[in-house]
């Protein structure tokens, strides 16, 4: 009875959630989002480098209740903690509810959940979205001299990141009244509804001088879709994107993207697990980090290779 009893704690004791100080479960809204598969991997890879601390990946797939369910099954499992990428920002609030009840710190990041100030129990790691709207228009409306017509494409409209980037866009515009918003329609973050959208554009007949995406797949998209009809990204037609991920590089390289924002998804990933980590050892932490975006154009890009 002695040896069973000595083999079951031996089995408990090398299981690889009792070697962990800290478990953290991690949902992510859509993996085969190029720019939040990256997000994840470097969060796995700085987990790596701290003693203790596992990961628990999901994928909700850009379902609402899939990943409220994610949130629930990690309070279940008893997680010491819960980083979540929104799927819908607006949704956000049972997800709080959930782990303020469990009491099990949570740690929202690139989507900011629609609070004015941060409750209780709860972290926000991130950027400031209208501040990338304000730099790629910025740096298109000088590029069109002040003046022309302008396409807006956007990423879906339940995420904040949309309605805030495309403020920034519409910001910066103030400044500069004979440019025109012709089209302000969404691709959802993915490069092919960019290429459908684009071709919609173009086919229509409406003049189009620059196109302003809420990101950099829909951006690369629109500049595939403007090279198929005949015309040059760059010249014909000015775009501009956001993220400033590899593939966005390489267009600002190539120069199908004229400017993009950077935003430092490694710096989020990095700041969610150690922000996490931090609620959970009840550390002193800033409830809300936010990571400042940079202008990317073909007289800088080299920077920002390999981060």
């Amino acid at each position: 009875m002695k040896k069973q009893l000595l083999a079951a704690l031996f089995t408990l004791a090398i299981s690889p959630w009792a070697l962990a100080d800290i478990r953290i479960g991690v949902s992510i809204a859509q993996v085969d989002d190029v720019f939040l598969a990256q997000m994840r991997d470097y969060m796995a890879a700085h987990a790596k480098e701290l003693p203790g601390v596992t990961l628990q990946f999901e994928d909700a797939q850009g379902d609402v209740v899939r990943q409220l369910n994610q949130v629930q099954n990690f309070t279940a499992q008893g997680m010491d903690a819960i980083i979540v990428n929104a799927v819908d920002t607006a949704a956000t609030q049972k997800m709080t509810v959930n782990a303020q009840q469990a009491k099990i710190p949570l740690v929202y990041v690139n989507r900011r959940p629609e609070f004015k100030e941060v409750p209780p129990g709860v972290g926000y790691v991130g950027s400031d979205e209208i501040k990338a709207g304000e730099i790629q228009m910025r740096y298109l409306a000088e590029k069109m001299g002040g003046k022309g017509n302008l396409a807006i494409m956007l990423g879906l409209l339940s995420n904040n990141a949309t309605h805030n980037r495309t403020q920034g866009v519409k910001n910066v515009l103030k400044d500069y009244p004979d440019i025109k918003i012709v089209e302000e329609q969404s691709a959802e973050w993915q490069r092919s509804k960019a290429i459908d959208l684009m071709n919609n554009w173009i086919v229509s007949g409406r003049k189009i001088d620059a196109v302003a995406a809420n990101a950099d797949e829909m951006a690369i998209g629109a500049a595939m879709a403007i090279s198929q009809a005949g015309m040059q990204p760059g010249k014909d037609i000015l775009v501009a994107g956001s993220d400033g991920g590899a593939a966005g590089l390489d267009a600002v390289k190539k120069g199908l993207l004229l400017v993009t924002a950077y935003q430092d998804n490694k710096g989020q990933a990095v700041g969610s697990i150690d922000l996490a980590v931090k609620m959970v050892k009840k550390q002193p932490y800033e409830a809300e980090l936010t990571i400042p975006y940079q202008q990317i154009t073909k007289d800088n890009y080299q920077a920002f290779l390999n981060p």
